[in-house]
């Protein structure tokens, strides 16, 4: 009888076989499902279904537990994974389901899939031991369509030459879709056909960026082939436009009233939009009130809006080497919201009143308005706190003691001090790079830095503690997961070879030796190589509705509450705080999810077009310096060439292996150098070297260097 009914259940199974293809090749069926479609009881199904798994068994079919469920797979196997292209056309596909392994796809294969396209993939069965491969049968979501590059035009046909490396095709334009771009302008082109059978895909012009080596042409080049628009929309402009500057007086009567305390902003010499201020007053009980307000984004912002849809998608402002493309309009960013002196503003605050030792003895979080009182450069407040005199002197050197105090106290709390060098560029009137400086972090910086991580640790946690377990409230915090331990050990092999020590017994004595080892190696030639190893095998922090703890500040709360001008979770965080200062219910955590992901991949994204903008600065600056040598270090390896950057001005470039004709060098990844076959002569990530610039590729951005033989 049993067998009988077990042939029953494969019978029904197998008639579901073409529903499940539909569902990504999965469905899940529980007891209840199978006994109504067999008019079995739940027992009986149950135990059928486990006599089907130990027999294994099942035409085209089989069925495996998964907690009181059983889930039908198919025997032949399809999987759902996103397209990670190799240099040589093929790729991997790397699978949805984390526990699945990579499948290898060659180029014929592909289905005309390109680089971070989610497609279904059917793994070949393996034989004689070939590694896992396979072939695309559907592409199931375009990553992109739009691709910046090069227009070549002839007489019949015009065709784009991608700038990402990974777009393995160049793009056939029709003449009469060109808008007017001439021969080698760069173009933004957007995909609208591929046809059946054909090699190239056919894309119109949406863009015409301008001539090559301009550098408003490759700024925006830069901006659109990572995805952010060059200008606002109409409509956004226009609701931008409608907010008035005015502040009504009964918005003022409202809120709690700054206006006569001391405040004050400091940011870049160059800044104009100012999201933060200072207030300060000594209060009569000899404490310190000190007041963050931040610029009341939301209040003009209102969600739903056209400016808001354009705030959420944009999610953060970009910050390339010679200009800001904001996340608001530049009514809004330069304007109605930025906190500019001598002028009444509406605020999100967070005020602290603090004693001589820096401890919190009460705080405050509520909607303010306030009157800058002055407008400091970080190199104005830098001469007050070294000149002891100046504006406000007296104020802001009571500020920078107790920042000391809160920042002494991070760091024994386990914080991580990374402290890399940040090249800036001199450009002149056209943007052409004609010096690079490192810029140098100073009291002024890190005093507006300690604040400002006071107000986010401490919104944060006054959130997460307001409603305990089940019941908590929804918010977006800022988290950083604990290292991988065996990224940090292989990191801690590498440092051990310039006499640094990392202890990785806890996450206190990693973040110890961490802390010395920046202290120790700044200003000295390795330094940019630790640190950026040393960032690299941290967790990348993002932004999450699930609560952990901030490894690298050794905070247990963490959000970003403090620039919501520029960047999208914070004007999301203002938004919570309100709701539940008010007393309002728990917001909808899959939506902020959803935005906290997004918000992170875009963040994820300004960061690369930011790197790209400092790439191209570095290799204009150097295009004028072919043949020049240059005293560098070994900054990566790889198993075409080294990186080098070069000690004075912190350009990186390549040296090619092949350019190295003393010997036949390989790769030793395990030990981060390449090693000579003949002689054993090694380079050693972190080793001086001499070189000299050898060529600049602007278009690709580019650097190649020679060795200069010892």
């Amino acid at each position: 009888m049993a067998k009988k009914k077990s042939a029953n259940i494969k019978l029904v199974l197998n008639q579901l076989i073409s529903d499940v293809f539909e569902k990504n090749g999965n469905q899940l069926l529980n007891y209840k499902q199978v006994s109504a479609k067999l008019n079995l009881t739940d027992q009986e199904s149950r135990e059928t279904i486990l006599e089907i798994l130990k027999e294994g068994k099942g035409n085209g079919s089989f069925l495996e537990p998964e907690k009181g469920k059983y889930k039908l797979k198919e025997l032949q196997n399809f999987i759902v994974g996103k397209v990670d292209m190799t240099a040589d056309g093929s790729a991997y596909i790397v699978p949805d389901d984390e526990f699945e392994k990579d499948v290898f796809v060659a180029p014929r294969k592909l289905k005309n899939a390109l680089h971070g396209d989610t497609v279904k993939v059917y793994v070949f069965a393996k034989k004689n031991g070939r590694k896992n491969d396979g072939e695309v049968i559907e592409i199931i979501k375009r990553a992109k369509s739009d691709f910046t590059g090069v227009i070549k035009i002839s007489d019949r046909f015009a065709f784009v030459i991608a700038d990402d490396k990974k777009m393995m095709h160049d793009i056939f334009v029709p003449l009469a879709d060109i808008l007017g771009a001439k021969n080698g302008q760069r173009v933004l082109v957007s995909l609208t056909d591929w046809p059946e059978g054909a090699k190239n895909p056919i894309g119109v012009v949406k863009h015409v960026l301008g001539d090559q080596g301009e550098n408003n042409t490759e700024m925006n080049a830069i901006l659109a082939q990572y995805g952010f628009p060059l200008s606002f929309p109409p409509s956004v402009e226009k609701e931008a436009n409608a907010i008035p500057e005015e502040i009504a007086a009964d918005e003022i009567a409202k809120r709690k009233d700054f206006r006569k305390i001391l405040t004050f902003t400091i940011d870049p010499a160059d800044a104009k939009d100012f999201d933060d201020a200072i207030s300060y007053q000594k209060l009569p009980n000899g404490n310190h009130e000190i007041g963050v307000h931040i610029a009341d984004v939301s209040h003009y912002v209102i969600q739903g809006t056209e400016l808001d849809k354009e705030a959420y998608s944009r999610a953060t402002s970009v910050y390339l080497v010679d200009r800001v493309i904001p996340m608001l309009p530049e009514r809004l960013s330069n304007g109605v919201c930025s906190l500019r002196p001598h002028e009444d503003k509406l605020c999100f605050a967070a005020v602290f009143e603090l004693d001589e030792q820096a401890n919190i003895q009460s705080e405050w979080y509520g909607k303010t308005v306030i009157h800058s009182d002055r407008r400091f450069s970080y190199e104005e407040a830098q001469e007050v706190i070294e000149s002891k005199t100046g504006d406000y002197a007296a104020e802001i050197q009571k500020l920078n003691e107790l920042a000391y105090i809160l920042r002494d106290r991070k760091f024994k709390n386990g914080a991580i001090s990374f402290e890399s060098a940040e090249v800036k560029f001199k450009l002149d009137e056209a943007g052409k790079p004609i010096g690079v400086y490192v810029k140098e972090r100073k009291d002024a910086h890190k005093l507006i830095e300690d604040y400002m991580l006071l107000a986010n640790r401490k919104v944060a946690e006054f959130i997460a503690k307001k409603v305990k377990g089940k019941d908590k409230l929804t918010f977006v915090y800022r988290v950083h997961d604990s290292p991988n331990m065996e990224t940090l050990n292989t990191f801690a092999q590498f440092a051990s070879r310039f006499g640094y020590k990392i202890n990785t017994k806890s996450d206190k004595e990693i973040a110890k030796s961490l802390n010395y080892l920046m202290t120790d190696v700044e200003g000295k030639k390795e330094q940019n190589i630790l640190t950026s190893l040393a960032i690299r095998s941290m967790a990348k922090a993002i932004y999450s509705t699930k609560k952990t703890s901030h490894y690298g500040l050794a905070f247990d709360y963490y959000t970003h509450f403090t620039s919501p001008i520029r960047r999208y979770p914070d004007v999301m965080v203002h938004r919570l705080l309100q709701n539940y200062l008010e007393n309002g219910k728990s917001a909808d955590a899959e939506f902020y999810e959803v935005a906290s992901v997004h918000s992170s991949a875009m963040e994820k994204r300004a960061a690369e077009a930011e790197r790209a903008s400092i790439k191209y600065k570095q290799a204009e600056y150097l295009e004028n310096n072919i043949g020049t040598a240059y005293k560098g270090i070994i900054s990566g390896v790889t198993e075409w060439g080294m990186y080098v950057e070069i000690e004075e001005n912190k350009c990186e470039g390549m040296i090619r292996l092949r350019d190295i004709s003393d010997d036949f060098y390989v790769l030793d990844e395990k030990n981060y150098c390449i090693v000579g076959q003949r002689k054993k002569k090694k380079y050693q990530l972190g080793d001086e070297v001499m070189i000299r610039v050898k060529k600049v590729d602007l278009s690709k951005r580019q650097i190649d260097f020679t060795l200069i033989p010892e």
